[in-house]
């Protein structure tokens, strides 16, 4: 009966033994299994077999990771203040690097990720941080997925989501982009007053080449303004114009003579 007992024991526990033997990993899962303390194969997906207390299996999950960057203080290159966070998607290309290479890749990029924002903004003026994100997201990205190359790991994208800053530098800001503002009106009009003095020298240029439309011009400016019957008009007489009718003149008293 003990002996019943005994061989009944023995095969629950290694009934138990084959089941803890078979692990399933899903599509999106590897297994890095080691046997004997070092590293033998990645396998999965799928059913997999290990044997217990001489191979050990450690899951890892090959889909992309949202990770969260802590608000993180930066001083820019301007010597402006400001709070950037940022989110970064990764995954895990080589489970093996990955397990092995670094004791926990998640922390390890999250903190790598930290001090990649801090160190690359911090190369750039407060303008570009606020007009060019694109090109620090792409800046940080590169930069995150040279060092994380080592770990098994591609960063695919880095967003910068907010930038915060201090309110007095907000007004600053406003009074800058103010002036910006200003500045612009004025060149706008510098120009237009540029092009209407010169069009208006080609115009004198060209009356003064044709004396004739000089004089249309006069008589043109004097029908204008005769319809005003309340104003005193003092008109000027062009000399050429009295310089013909004085020829005129002399031409018809020589003629009497």
């Amino acid at each position: 009966m003990i002996w019943d007992y005994g061989i009944g024991g023995i095969l629950v526990l290694i009934l138990i033994l084959v089941v803890a033997s078979f692990r399933i990993l899903r599509e999106y899962e590897r297994g890095v299994v080691f046997m004997l303390g070092r590293f033998w194969k990645v396998k999965g997906p799928g059913l997999i077999l290990i044997i217990p207390a001489v191979q050990q299996m450690v899951r890892v999950d090959l889909r992309t990771i949202v990770m969260d960057v802590p608000s993180q203080d930066v001083i820019s290159r301007d010597n402006v203040s400001v709070k950037v966070n940022a989110v970064v998607y990764f995954r895990v290309m080589d489970p093996q690097k990955a397990i092995i290479q670094v004791e926990n890749f998640f922390e390890a990029t999250s903190q790598l990720a930290q001090t990649t924002l801090r160190a690359v903004l911090g190369k750039h003026e407060l303008d570009e941080m606020l007009a060019e994100r694109d090109k620090l997201n792409l800046d940080i990205q590169q930069s995150l997925d040279t060092q994380t190359d080592a770990w098994g790991i591609k960063v695919a994208t880095v967003e910068i989501k907010h930038v915060d800053i201090d309110v007095s530098m907000v007004r600053a800001i406003a009074q800058q982009a103010e002036a910006e503002r200003t500045r612009r009106a004025k060149v706008i009009h510098a120009e237009g007053e540029l092009q209407a003095a010169e069009k208006l020298l080609q115009a004198a240029q060209m009356l003064a080449r044709q004396p004739e439309a000089m004089q249309l011009r006069y008589l043109q400016t004097l029908g204008s303004i005769a319809g005003d019957k309340t104003s005193t008009i003092v008109f000027p007489v062009p000399v050429d114009l009295l310089s013909q009718f004085l020829d005129a003149a002399q031409k018809k008293s020589g003629a009497s003579g």
